[in-house]
């Protein structure tokens, strides 16, 4: 995060039908699919230092593909998460 960015919450449109909403207050992003609430991400920020602390996602929006090598590394320790990924 650099000095320029606004200390004000930001909505992000990050895809066609996503929506990504800041929520500076609970220290959680979340992510929207239209009206349907996919999950969150949630942190704790202090001074420079950001430590991420957990991630839910609502299990009724779908089955994931894990292209990022953090959430593949997890899926890997947590097989039992493995029904949620597509395969192929």
């Amino acid at each position: 995060m650099s000095a320029n960015q606004p200390q004000q919450p930001v909505e992000k449109i990050v895809h066609q039908g996503l929506r990504l909403d800041h929520d500076e207050d609970r220290g959680r992003f979340s992510l929207w699919h239209g009206s349907t609430y996919i999950g969150f991400i949630g942190y704790h920020r202090e001074d420079d230092v950001v430590t991420i602390q957990h991630t839910i996602v609502n299990e009724e929006f779908g089955r994931i593909v894990p292209e990022c090598s953090y959430v593949q590394d997890y899926l890997r320790r947590y097989p039992e998460y493995q029904d949620m990924v597509v395969k192929g």
